[in-house]
C-alpha cells in the first residue's frame, strides 16, 4: 500500500499521455507532439468515480525504457521506486504497440500494479490495426483498456478502469523468460538481494535483472550493501557473454523483444498498409533540400505574425493599463490628497511597470500561439530531424535542435529540456547555445527600437537579429566541439508523430500555460521601474524629485558604466542604454520599461508637468481613455494588411518624409527621445540590439544554466557570451559608423585570445567532463 494516494502516469513519447493528464487533472501543463515535452514531474487533482476521494496523478516524462540513459529515465524510475505511486497507469500507442510494450515489460519485472491504457485506438482503426484488448490483459496480466484520449466520451472508462485497478492493485506475474544460463544466475542471485531490494523499493528479481544489465547505480547499491561482491557480478557477466556472443545487456534486451515479439502475434492484426498522408507531406517536408527552406519559411511566418499581429494590439493593452493603473491610479492618490512623491513611486513607478508589463501581452501570445500550431501539428519533430545533418557538422544530434527550438519562446524551459540528452557533452555543448537562441522576452526590446528606426521593415530586422543568434549559435557550436567540448556527438534516433490538425484546446491550453508562467516571472519588471523611478528621482545630496537632474543617483550610475560600451557606438549622454543593460539581466524584457521610463523621465518632466495641470483642469476622464483604447485597434490591423502587401517593408523608402515619420511613431515621445540618443539612426542602434540579443541571460535562464552544468561551466558561459555580446556589437557598429581601427583590432584580439584559452581548458580532458563541477584546468 503506497504511503500517499498517487498514481503516476507513465508512457512512450507522443504516446497522448500528456494529453490524458490534463483531460483528467484540468492540468495547463504544456502539451506537445515532439519527445521531451515533460522534463519535470507534474502533478494534478482528480476524483476517480462517485465523488470518492481525490487522487493525486502524477505525469511522469516521456520515455522509452527504464535503462537509465538520460536524466528523464532517472526521474521516472527513481520516482516509481520511492513506492510513493500505489498505481502505475501506462500509455501505450496502439498504433506501434511493439515498440510500447518494451517499458511495459521492465514495469512488470518491477513489481508494481499496472493498468494499461490502449490509447489512439482510432488512429489503429484508420491504419488498419485490430487489436484483441482482451488477449492483451490475458497475456501480460494485467488490465488493459482500449481508448481515445482525445475523445471525452472515453475519460469516463478511463476513470472506472483507474478505480478498479485502484482498488485491486493487482500485480503482474507474467514475466519475459530470458536464456537458461541468465535463469540460473538469477536463481543464485535473488536469494541474496532481498534486503537490497527492499531498500530500493523493488523486488529481488528486478534486482537481479539490473545487475545484469550492468546498470551502474544498483551495482554499487549491491556491492556497498554487502549483498555481492563485485567480482562475482563481472564474473557472471563476463561468462554470459563468452557463452552467447553478446554482452548481457544486449542479452536481455533480445528476450524481452522476443517476449514482445510472440504476444503481439497472437493479439495483433493488421490489413494491407497504405500509404498515409503524413508519408506524403514527408516527402516534402523532410526532404533533403527542400526541407531546410520549409523550416525558415514558417520561422518566417512565426515571426511575421509575432511582430505584426501581435503588434496590433500593443497600443491597445498601452492605452487600456495605462488609463487604468497610471492616470487613473495618480488621480485617485491624487483626490486623497497623497504626497506627490509618492504618487511618482507608485503610479508613475509601479503603475508604469504593470502598463509597461502589459504591452509584452500580445506579441509574446502571438509568438508560443504559432509556436504551438507547429507542435500540436506534428512539424516540430520533422524540424530537428531535417536539421540533423546540419547539427551534426557542428557536433551535435539533431534531437539537440529542440531545446533550441523551445529557445525562441523562453531559455529556462528550453536549457532544463536539454537534459533529455543522453550523452553529457551534447547536453552541456546545447546549453552553451540556446541563450543565443533570441528568447520571447527580447521580442517586446526589438519591437520597440523597430517602431523607432525600422518602421514597416521591423519584421525583417527581427529576423535578421533571430538569423544572427542561429549563425552565432552555429560557429559557437563550431567553436567548443573543437576546443572544450571535444569528441562524437550522439546517434540522433527520433519518433516521428503523425500530422493531425492542430487542437484548439491543446493550442489555447499551452500558450496561456506558458503566457502565464512567462508574465509571473517577469513581473518583476514592476519592481524594476519602480525602484529606478526611485533613483532617478532621488539625488546624491539625499533630495527628491532630481528627474532632470544630474544629480540623480542613477544617472550617476549610468555614467559611470557607459565607457564601456562607446566601442560600440553608445554616446556618453546616452546612460539610459547602459543602464537598461544592466536592470536586462533582471529580465530582458525590463530593458524597455527602463528605456521607456528614463527617456520620458529625462526629456519630458517639464512636459508633463504641463500635461499633468491641464489634466487636472480637464479633469480625468476613465471612460474616454478606454475607448481611445478600443478605437486603436481598427487602425493598428489596417497595418497588418498593409505588410501583407508589402512583407519586405520596401514601400517605406519610396514614401514622402511625413509618411516615414507616422510609420515609425516619430510623434510619440519615447520614439523622438531615441532618434535623439541614438542619432545615427538603424545601424546605430541595430549594434545596441546586438549586444541585447547576445550578452548574458537573464537571472532565471542563467539560474538553469548553473543547475544544469554547474557553477564552473556555468560561469564560463556567462563570460563567453558577455564577452562574445561585446565584440560582435563593437565590431558592426565599427566597421559600419564607426571606421576606429583599434577598436576593430581590439575585438578581434580578444576572440583570439578566448579561442585559445577554450583550447587551452579542453586539450587537458579531450572532451571529458568533470560532472558539472567545471572545466579541468590541466596543462
Amino acid at each position: 500500500m503506497a504511503k500517499v494516494q498517487t498514481i503516476a502516469v507513465v508512457g512512450n513519447p507522443n504516446c497522448g499521455k500528456t494529453t490524458l493528464f490534463n483531460a483528467l487533472t484540468g492540468s495547463n501543463q504544456r502539451i506537445g507532439n515532439w519527445p521531451g515535452v515533460t522534463v519535470e514531474k507534474k502533478e494534478g487533482r482528480m476524483v476517480l468515480d462517485g465523488g470518492g476521494e481525490a487522487i493525486t496523478l502524477v505525469d511522469l516524462p516521456g520515455i522509452y525504457s527504464l535503462a537509465v540513459q538520460s536524466e528523464d529515465e532517472r526521474v521516472a524510475r527513481d520516482y516509481i521506486l520511492s513506492g510513493e505511486p500505489g498505481l502505475v497507469v501506462n500509455i501505450l500507442d496502439a498504433t506501434n504497440l511493439e515498440r510500447n510494450l518494451y517499458l511495459t515489460t521492465q514495469l512488470v519485472e518491477m513489481g508494481v500494479p499496472v493498468l494499461i491504457l490502449a490509447n489512439m485506438m482510432d488512429l489503429a482503426a484508420a491504419k488498419g490495426i485490430a487489436i484483441d484488448l482482451a488477449g492483451l490483459e490475458k497475456r501480460l496480466g494485467c488490465p488493459v483498456v482500449g481508448i481515445s484520449a482525445t475523445q471525452k466520451k472515453d475519460l469516463g472508462r478511463v476513470k472506472e478502469a483507474m478505480a478498479k485497478a485502484w482498488r485491486e492493485r493487482t500485480v503482474s506475474r507474467k514475466l519475459a523468460q530470458y536464456p537458461a544460463a541468465v535463469e540460473q544466475i538469477l536463481e543464485a542471485w535473488t536469494p541474496k538481494l532481498k534486503e537490497v531490494a527492499k531498500t530500493l523499493g523493488a523486488t529481488d528479481r528486478w534486482v537481479g535483472l539490473k545487475l545484469l544489465e550492468q546498470d551502474a547505480w544498483v551495482i554499487a547499491k549491491v556491492v556497498a550493501a554487502g549483498a555481492l561482491p563485485e567480482q562475482e557480478i563481472r564474473a557472471e557477466l563476463a561468462k554470459i557473454e563468452a557463452e552467447s556472443g553478446e554482452t548481457s545487456d544486449v542479452v536481455l534486451a533480445d528476450a524481452r523483444y522476443q517476449f514482445i515479439y510472440q504476444l503481439t502475434e497472437g493479439v495483433l492484426r493488421r490489413s494491407a498498409a497504405k500509404e498515409s498522408a503524413s508519408d506524403r507531406i514527408d516527402k516534402v517536408a523532410m526532404h533533403r533540400w527542400l526541407g531546410i527552406p520549409l523550416f525558415l519559411g514558417m520561422m518566417y511566418v512565426v515571426f511575421w505574425a509575432t511582430i505584426n499581429v501581435g503588434g496590433a494590439f500593443i497600443d491597445f493593452f498601452d492605452i487600456l493599463f495605462g488609463t487604468i493603473f497610471v492616470d487613473g491610479l495618480g488621480h485617485l492618490l491624487a483626490t486623497l490628497s497623497v504626497p506627490e512623491w509618492l504618487i511618482s513611486i507608485v503610479a508613475g513607478g509601479i503603475g508604469a511597470g504593470v502598463q509597461t508589463l502589459a504591452t509584452f501581452i500580445p506579441v509574446i501570445f502571438m509568438l508560443f500561439f504559432m509556436l504551438s500550431i507547429l507542435e500540436d501539428s506534428g512539424y516540430m519533430a520533422r524540424a530537428a530531424f531535417v536539421m540533423d545533418r546540419f547539427m551534426r557538422w557542428i557536433g551535435l544530434p539533431g534531437k539537440s535542435f529542440v531545446p533550441m527550438l523551445v529557445g525562441f519562446g523562453c531559455g529556462v524551459p528550453a536549457i532544463m529540456s536539454a537534459r533529455t540528452l543522453e550523452n553529457k557533452r551534447d547536453r552541456y555543448l546545447t546549453v552553451f547555445m540556446i541563450p543565443l537562441m533570441s528568447c520571447g522576452a527580447r521580442l517586446p526590446v526589438y519591437a520597440l527600437f523597430g517602431a523607432a528606426f525600422f518602421g514597416a521593415g521591423s519584421g525583417n530586422m527581427v529576423f535578421s537579429l533571430y538569423l544572427v543568434g542561429m549563425v552565432l549559435a552555429v560557429l559557437t557550436g563550431l567553436l567548443l566541439k573543437n576546443t572544450l567540448f571535444r569528441g562524437e556527438p550522439a546517434h540522433f534516433v527520433m519518433e516521428m508523430p503523425a500530422y493531425h490538425m492542430p487542437r484548439f484546446g491543446n493550442i489555447m491550453s499551452y500558450t496561456w500555460s506558458r503566457l502565464k508562467v512567462f508574465l509571473f516571472r517577469t513581473k518583476i519588471i514592476i519592481v524594476v521601474v519602480a525602484i529606478l523611478a526611485l533613483l532617478n528621482s532621488f539625488g546624491t545630496d539625499g533630495t527628491f524629485g532630481n528627474e532632470d537632474s544630474s544629480k540623480s543617483v542613477l544617472s550617476q550610475i549610468g555614467r559611470t558604466i557607459t565607457p564601456i560600451f562607446e566601442p560600440m557606438g553608445m554616446e556618453k549622454d546616452n546612460w539610459p542604454a547602459a543602464v537598461g543593460i544592466f536592470t536586462g539581466i533582471l529580465a530582458k524584457e525590463a530593458v524597455v520599461g527602463t528605456l521607456n521610463s528614463l527617456y520620458s523621465q529625462i526629456d519630458y518632466v517639464a512636459a508633463d508637468e504641463k500635461d499633468a495641470a491641464a489634466g487636472e483642469e480637464e479633469g480625468f476622464d476613465f471612460w474616454a481613455g478606454i475607448k481611445e483604447a478600443g478605437a486603436s485597434i481598427p487602425d493598428a490591423l489596417s497595418g497588418v494588411w498593409d505588410s501583407l502587401r508589402d512583407p519586405l517593408g520596401l514601400g517605406i523608402v519610396s514614401s514622402d518624409q511625413e509618411a516615414v515619420a507616422e510609420e515609425v511613431g516619430a510623434d510619440q515621445r519615447v520614439y523622438a527621445s531615441m532618434k535623439r540618443y541614438f542619432p545615427q539612426g538603424p545601424l546605430q542602434a541595430y549594434a545596441y540590439l546586438l549586444l541585447v540579443l547576445i550578452y548574458m541571460p537573464c537571472v532565471a535562464a542563467l539560474g538553469a544554466i548553473l543547475r544544469e552544468i554547474g557553477k564552473g561551466y556555468g560561469m564560463l558561459a556567462l563570460g563567453y557570451l558577455t564577452l562574445l555580446a561585446w565584440i560582435v556589437a563593437t565590431l558592426f557598429y565599427q566597421l559600419t559608423l564607426g571606421h576606429q581601427v583599434i577598436w576593430i583590432v581590439v575585438p578581434l584580439l580578444m576572440f583570439a585570445a578566448m579561442v585559445l584559452y577554450f583550447w587551452w581548458l579542453g586539450r587537458g580532458n579531450q572532451g571529458s567532463l568533470n560532472d558539472g563541477a567545471g572545466p579541468k584546468l590541466s596543462v
